[in-house]
């Protein structure tokens, strides 16, 4: 019979128990925020969200007011408002962390925008309101557990809250109240609704029972009588935001990118783009090649 190892006292394979102590940063002598903004700008993949790129620290923003710090996923085309807390999260902290969120993803549609909360503690309170905002707000909560071994200093940072993935199925519902072509020609230009026309026209060349489904929030392609978008389009002033369900998404940034179209895959099954008419007009083919194999992935 096989003996089992023994354990030693002093020691785990080779790993030796120590003792740790927990710190405030908040009540430190000898650390500040202005501190651990430099670690995570040192190495941004501390925060558990990736290795991400540093757009700017002491954000000034319109209107007032500063954004401790924004980052980027630059493939993914992800940007993260973060707000940093020494101690406890409190209301102030949160209105300001969801004001900066706004006011940057009103500023910069073409991005996905992600708000993140740093604190060394987040309260029951703030992860009950969170919660009221579910499916609204993307938003992250990190809390920092900082840990003296010895004469060193751990920052441990712990993902407690990502409510992401909430707005997953937005884009299979219909959004909003509805309304006609007109409404959105009158806000958004006759040019950007041209981009949706002939997408759809795209779709109908397999399928002819698609067609375009107008709310206040967005405008799908859909099969008729379906609430499922294949295609969904947020008209902007100069562009149209577009999402198109793929099965595997990946390989069409590549051909897209290649045509100078800015495109991502933020999510899995999801191709983000952003199209105008003029780049419907040099890339049709492509882009109808893209149309009609979603439409054929719906059909399947």
């Amino acid at each position: 019979m096989k003996k089992t190892p023994e354990v030693q006292p002093s020691g785990l394979n080779g790993l030796t128990y120590v003792r740790h102590e927990k710190i405030s940063l908040k009540t430190h002598a000898r650390f500040c925020e202005a501190w651990l903004h430099d670690q995570i700008c040192n190495d941004t993949s501390i925060l558990g969200l990736g290795e991400l790129d540093v757009i700017q620290r002491e954000r000034p923003l319109h209107g007032g007011g500063r954004l401790d710090m924004l980052l980027s996923d630059g493939a993914n085309g992800i940007r993260y408002e973060v707000e940093i807390m020494l101690g406890a999260t409190d209301p102030s902290h949160i209105i300001r962390c969801i004001e900066y969120w706004d006011i940057e993803r009103r500023r910069y549609p073409a991005y996905e925008h992600v708000a993140v909360i740093v604190a060394e503690e987040i309260t029951t309170r703030f992860l009950n309101v969170v919660s009221l905002l579910a499916g609204s707000i993307p938003i992250i909560a990190v809390q920092l557990n900082a840990l003296q071994v010895g004469d060193q200093l751990l920052l441990d940072f712990t993902k407690v809250l990502d409510q992401r993935m909430l707005r997953e199925d937005d884009e299979g519902q219909p959004v909003g109240e509805d309304v006609d072509r007109q409404w959105y020609v009158t806000r958004k230009g006759d040019q950007n609704m041209q981009v949706c026309d002939r997408l759809l026209e795209y779709a109908k060349e397999i399928e002819k029972g698609y067609e375009l489904r107008y709310t206040k929030t967005q405008i799908g392609i859909r099969p008729g009588g379906s609430f499922f978008n294949v295609i969904v389009f947020w008209p902007k002033q100069k562009f149209v935001q577009t999402t198109v369900r793929l099965n595997d998404p990946l390989p069409w940034v590549t051909k897209l990118e290649g045509a100078g179209i800015d495109a991502r895959s933020p999510r899995d099954g999801r191709l983000r783009m952003v199209l105008t008419l003029a780049e419907v007009n040099q890339n049709e083919a492509l882009l109808k090649e893209l149309v009609q194999q979603a439409v054929k992935e719906n059909e399947a």
